[in-house]
């Protein structure tokens, strides 16, 4: 009888996440898609934001401090997090690493996002070709 209450609670659960998710793409959204960040990449904590894409390229804004640009941006990789980035983020979520912009304004950027955020993240933020000529930090 447990068994079927906590099967039913992890149901509606789920079904909540997706309503949300669907009324949130459907809206345009306008709150930004929510996400964790480490810049650099590779380097420093993660933190909470937003990422918001736009005509001039997407920008990530963290809950505190100064927006980040990320112009130019691509996704150079996706992957599962590590047992250990699954302590601070969520061990369901994707890391999409990101380079952007071009020169000295060359940098990199991890954005953690849940699966079903993943291809509107890829949508603001595309991935790079083989052969791209995208500069790597």
């Amino acid at each position: 009888m447990i068994e079927f209450l906590a099967l039913a609670a992890a149901a509606g659960v789920g079904w909540l996440v997706r309503r949300r998710h669907r009324q949130r793409v459907a809206a345009g959204s306008p709150e930004g898609i929510p996400c964790m960040a480490r810049h650099p990449a590779g380097a420093g904590r993660w933190r909470m934001g937003r990422v918001f894409p736009g005509p001039g390229g997407a920008r990530w804004v963290p809950r505190r401090g100064e927006p980040v640009p990320l112009p130019a941006g691509r996704a150079t990789g996706v992957r599962a997090p590590s047992v250990k980035e699954g302590m601070s983020i969520n061990p369901g979520s994707r890391i999409v690493t990101c380079t952007y912009g071009t020169g000295e304004r060359a940098g990199s950027i991890e954005i953690a996002v849940m699966p079903l955020d993943l291809r509107e993240l890829l949508e603001a933020v595309p991935q790079a070709a083989p052969d791209d000529d995208t500069p790597s930090p």
